[in-house]
């Protein structure tokens, strides 16, 4: 049974369906269980592929599959209006859908996935935001490529999903410094859990604002820490703790319905 986290602001849009989906409900085994989504994982792709379809289908998307990503921490947004052969994903970090029925959607195991939509206009995105992508803009190449379609910022709802928390974030002096540099303000994002302590960083906080300052009608955040929470969320982080092999990832997904 596939119960995938939802943003009310998300759910209350006609026409639109979404989901920050965990890690229950699919097929895959090991430290792969459950619903791994990662084709790029060293999971069995039969298993990944239905993984994917349940969740389609939940979705109510045409089809049996998802579009996603040849992911790459950058600030390219792209359209899809068909779904591209897996050899041939577009290689971005968010992707713009105005086509009914075609589920898109982002991979993250700790960095922060953005749903956006305009239900008026009928366009929909999914953004993948590691902290490189959040500082470069991301999310505001998102944005204009919806505004392309027929979206309008007055009119844009967005949701920043399941992410490394603060606490479980912490980061090296110089990853703070590039943040300070690009903006002073940006302070605000990092705490200390002692003055000799290394910074931790607020990812889903910092996306958060990124979409308030780009000025859509509407944002909010899960605020739900991947790392922490192994029964849900795959993690990166934690997989790298535990120094396992490999690590599954979950999706985000939304469609135009």
């Amino acid at each position: 049974m596939l119960s995938p986290l939802v943003a009310e602001n998300l759910s209350a849009l006609p026409g639109i369906r979404h989901g920050f989906f965990t890690r229950q409900g699919g097929v895959s085994q090991g430290i792969y269980a459950s619903l791994n989504c990662g084709l790029g994982s060293n999971d069995e792709p039969a298993l990944v592929l239905e993984n994917r379809r349940r969740i389609a289908d939940h979705l109510g998307g045409s089809g049996g599959a998802i579009v996603t990503l040849y992911q790459e921490h950058g600030t390219t947004a792209r359209e899809v209006t068909s779904f591209p052969a897996r050899d041939a994903l577009p290689h971005a970090d968010a992707v713009v859908s105005a086509t009914p029925g075609l589920v898109i959607g982002v991979l993250t195991a700790d960095c922060a996935p953005v749903l956006l939509a305009d239900a008026e206009a009928g366009v929909v995105a999914a953004a993948h935001a590691g902290w490189r992508g959040a500082l470069g803009g991301i999310v505001e190449s998102a944005i204009r490529e919806m505004e392309r379609l027929g979206a309008r910022r007055d009119r844009i709802r967005g949701a920043v999903g399941p992410c490394i928390g603060q606490d479980a974030y912490e980061v090296g002096p110089e990853f703070e410094a590039e943040f300070l540099k690009a903006d002073p303000a940006n302070q605000q994002f990092f705490s200390r859990p002692s003055q000799t302590a290394r910074p931790h960083f607020d990812l889903s906080g910092f996306v958060l604002r990124r979409l308030h300052d780009a000025k859509i009608a509407e944002a909010v955040t899960l605020a739900t820490c991947t790392a922490e929470n192994e029964s849900l969320f795959f993690s990166y982080r934690r997989k790298t703790k535990l120094e396992e092999p490999d690590y599954g990832r979950q999706i985000s997904a939304i469609v135009v319905a």
